[in-house]
């Protein structure tokens, strides 16, 4: 069989590599494009990670595609309509990361509340006052979590730690979890109304889309920090910028921004631009954000740590040999 593999890098090939035994196993750098499709054109299975999306123009070209395995929990990168309509099974990885992720969240969250960025560009530059650096505890703050799965609750498992009040959010409560956990359900204008921190962790969906947007920004009580390392149309980033400039909300942690692969890439922005397949107004708001000194932006890296990609790797060999023997695993569609 043929597997192809994008987005890749060279040590993760060896964890990969069992593969090879008893398959024709092919390993690319880049992110799965028209301009790269070439390359895995007779591949019955094909493995991407976040950056790689998958239309119906795309599948056209990949006749003998049978396996889409995501090397992601979220498959919002995927025409999952069109793969039904072709009988081409996609599974992703459900659990790797939540440790990883939820234990990102606090390093936004204690950047903001130490003013870290500032304070180490201060002392690099020589100056060692601390004048103008004055941040706040987390300790007694009350932390809105927006969906309680596996990350949403290690979130809370932590902010136990730091002292802080939890409210949360979802519209599948897990009263066990609460109750385990010593945090409260309430709806969503509740916690955004109460919260000083806002913490979310929902998948990307139609009914996710702009979850939070002009509506639920004026809710929010003045100052409120924001975290997001889900996804990032989650947030409607252009009235994410308006709140932060009106000092409703004090500061932001992001580690997802809608358009985020066109945003990283210079050259493909300006294309784009030229082109018109993309919002405009939501890339210059993602371009607006990640140069405010009050908004902390990583590169979608809150699942990168050494552990998760294992788990990540393994889990991926595994669906792909699951699917071979006749079983497929983590089957989404």
């Amino acid at each position: 069989m043929k597997i192809s593999v994008f987005e890749a890098e060279d040590w993760e090939r060896a964890a990969l590599s069992s593969l090879e035994a008893d398959h024709t196993l092919e390993v690319f750098p880049g992110e799965l494009t028209q301009a790269s499709v070439e390359k895995a054109a007779d591949a019955e299975v094909i493995s991407i990670f976040i950056y790689s999306s998958i239309d119906r123009a795309l599948l056209d070209r990949l006749p003998r595609l049978k396996l889409i395995a995501c090397r992601s929990t979220g498959v919002d990168h995927v025409d999952l309509e069109a793969c039904r309509e072709r009988g081409i099974i996609v599974c992703n990885v459900p659990r790797y990361g939540e440790y990883t992720v939820a234990e990102h969240v606090f390093a936004l969250l204690l950047t903001i509340s130490h003013r870290m960025e500032e304070a180490i560009a201060r002392t690099r530059a020589g100056n060692f006052s601390p004048r103008g650096l004055q941040g706040f505890d987390l300790r007694g703050k009350t932390l809105g979590v927006v969906g309680t799965g596996d990350i949403g609750r290690e979130v809370i498992r932590i902010a136990n730690g730091f002292g802080m009040h939890v409210l949360a959010f979802d519209v599948n409560p897990n009263d066990d979890a609460a109750r385990a956990l010593g945090f409260r359900y309430v709806d969503l204008e509740t916690l955004l109304r109460e919260s000083d921190i806002i913490s979310l962790h929902v998948p990307s969906t139609p009914a996710t889309h702009h979850l939070l947007s002009d509506e639920q920004f004026a809710t929010m009580r003045k100052g409120v920090v924001l975290i997001n390392t889900a996804r990032g149309d989650i947030i409607d980033i252009r009235a994410l910028a308006r709140a932060l400039a009106e000092g409703k909300v004090s500061a932001a942690g992001l580690d997802v921004l809608p358009e985020e692969p066109t945003i990283r890439e210079e050259a493909e922005l300006l294309r784009s631009v030229y082109e018109r397949r993309h919002d405009l107004s939501t890339l210059l708001a993602g371009e607006i954000l990640v140069r405010m000194k009050n908004v902390v932006v990583t590169p979608h890296s809150a699942f990168n740590t050494r552990e998760a990609v294992q788990r990540i790797l393994e889990t991926t060999v595994e669906n792909i040999r699951a699917f071979i023997q006749g079983h497929p695993q983590h089957v989404v569609t």
